[in-house]
């Protein structure tokens, strides 16, 4: 069947939480009106799924830039940053990195991210110096921010294309990523984004029988922010289970080599530079937000005259290092061996998701902006509006808290540390909600929603449509959606 003949979700129909909110205007789509297939113009109308889903997704990012605009300038005075709820690292670390003074990322001023990010501040930062060195005129930081919110902005909107491109029945999943409270508020708040294209862009190569490129892909991620390496995990999990190895050996090794050839130049160059990134997370103590901060909180509740467990890991942190790494591990052995005994293969986005959520869940620090590493796998693995808009005002009151925790530490507190801790608690109640309805439908795959209207998985590349021994759910004769007239 050609791509643009392919029948098309609709969740009006399909989802439960969008039915019901369709009946406020009609209800759902009628079975006799006029679809077009798959997001291709199939006569007449310029506004298919894929245009208005990658035009929803341009007026959330323009809308994101307006909410940023108060702290553009850089005058952050009277805690306007705070206040306005505009803060952003891309402006302040144009001044802490040195950017504003020609300095060269690693080789002159260490850098506390990944080698790829780096290099990424220092291509957009350094001509904005040499601009702006002879024109006092000019605000560098915010040329400097702008001209980041617009290069991000545009990997964001290339990654919504390739979710488009992954979900080519399904084009609507991609509205949860361009329309998300999360993402309105935290796009540019570092520069995740880049990671995030790199990573859906290594899931559409893999999805395309790519191997090679989706390595390349998915290294280059993790060069720039860590967690994109975790997808690999899932795709071995898989080829263990297929017995289809060659070309996830393939997509580990590239992508194991790219982060080689990425790290091992300026790590043999500028060592001390370099080691700044894996020194800062060594010495960290337990960070806002987390699940050892809650620990800590409850800590001072149960025994308010001597320090806790958490508070005790705290203040010894190789302890609490290995005690992170460890529950971590243990959570992707049990991930495997779901993956291994669950009665369908599994699909990989579904176990990506996992994986990078454990990553979160045990970690002792969760900034507030890496909502958006988990925003492409949960619509992948689990598009569901009900769940997913939960998540999401979660994490949008955790954002309006951690502001108020900013302003509180700043010397103006405006809410007592309990209401941080219980925005910090139902944050981590979102996430681990969305785990558990992945691993029901992991479990239960005739709930899956993506088999609704998939065969096997589409992201699964040489996994899709393989055989599975172990399949206690036979694959249907004919596609799971009948296209309509």
């Amino acid at each position: 069947m050609r791509d643009d003949a392919e029948p098309v979700d609709l969740p009006s129909r399909s989802d439960g939480f969008v039915r019901g909110l369709s009946e406020s205007i009609g209800g759902p789509v009628g079975e006799h009106a006029v679809e077009r297939a798959g997001g291709a113009r199939t006569g007449g109308g310029f506004w298919t799924v894929s245009r208005i889903v990658l035009a929803l997704m341009c007026l959330t990012l323009a809308l994101h830039w307006v909410q940023k605009s108060p702290c553009q300038d850089g005058a952050w005075e009277n805690h306007r940053q705070y206040t306005r709820f505009c803060y952003t690292d891309v402006l302040a670390l144009y001044y802490a990195e040195g950017l504003n003074e020609g300095k060269v990322p690693y080789a002159d001023h260490p850098v506390e991210y990944p080698v790829l990010t780096g290099a990424f501040m220092g291509a957009l930062g350094l001509p904005v110096h040499a601009l702006g060195k002879g024109r006092p005129e000019i605000n560098q930081g915010q040329w400097f921010y702008n001209i980041n919110a617009l290069v991000l902005g545009a990997i964001g909107v290339g990654a919504v294309g390739a979710l488009l491109a992954l979900r080519k029945r399904r084009p609507w999943d991609a509205a949860m990523f361009a329309l998300s409270p999360a993402l309105l508020v935290t796009a540019t708040v570092n520069w995740d984004l880049l990671a995030i294209g790199l990573a859906v862009f290594g899931m559409l190569a893999w999805a395309r029988h790519r191997p090679v490129a989706a390595g390349v892909l998915l290294g280059l991620g993790c060069a720039a922010k860590l967690w994109p390496l975790f997808i690999l995990g899932p795709i071995l999990v898989l080829a263990f289970r297929t017995k289809r190895w060659r070309a996830a050996m393939t997509t580990v090794w590239v992508g194991a080599a790219t982060v080689l050839a990425v790290n091992i130049p300026i790590a043999l160059a500028f060592p001390d530079g370099w080691k700044r990134f894996f020194e800062l997370n060594s010495t960290r103590p337990v960070d806002w937000g987390t699940l050892w901060y809650i620990g800590r909180y409850l800590d001072t509740k149960w025994s308010p005259d001597s320090a806790g467990p958490f508070q005790w890991l705290s203040d010894n942190i190789s302890t609490l290092n290995f005690l992170t790494y460890a529950l971590f591990g243990i959570a992707c052995l049990a991930i495997a061996g779901l993956a291994v005994y669950a009665p369908r293969r599994p699909r990989l986005a579904a176990l990506a998701f996992l994986v990078v959520a454990a990553f979160l869940i045990f970690s002792k620090v969760w900034s507030q902006q890496y909502v958006l590493w988990l925003l492409p796998l949960a619509i992948l693995a689990r598009p569901r509006w009900g769940a997913f808009l939960f998540w999401q005002v979660t994490e949008v009151l955790y954002f309006v808290a951690f502001y108020g925790e900013l302003l509180g530490a700043s010397g103006k507190q405006v809410f007592p540390e309990g209401v941080f801790v219980l925005a910090a608690t139902l944050r981590l109640a979102g996430v681990v909600a969305l785990c558990y309805f992945v691993v029901r439908d992991i479990l239960r795959p005739e709930l899956d929603p993506v088999r609704a209207t998939y065969a096997d998985d589409p992201d699964g590349g040489d996994f899709d449509g393989a055989p599975d021994p172990g399949d206690r759910f036979p694959e249907p004769a004919a596609d799971p959606v009948p296209a309509r007239a």
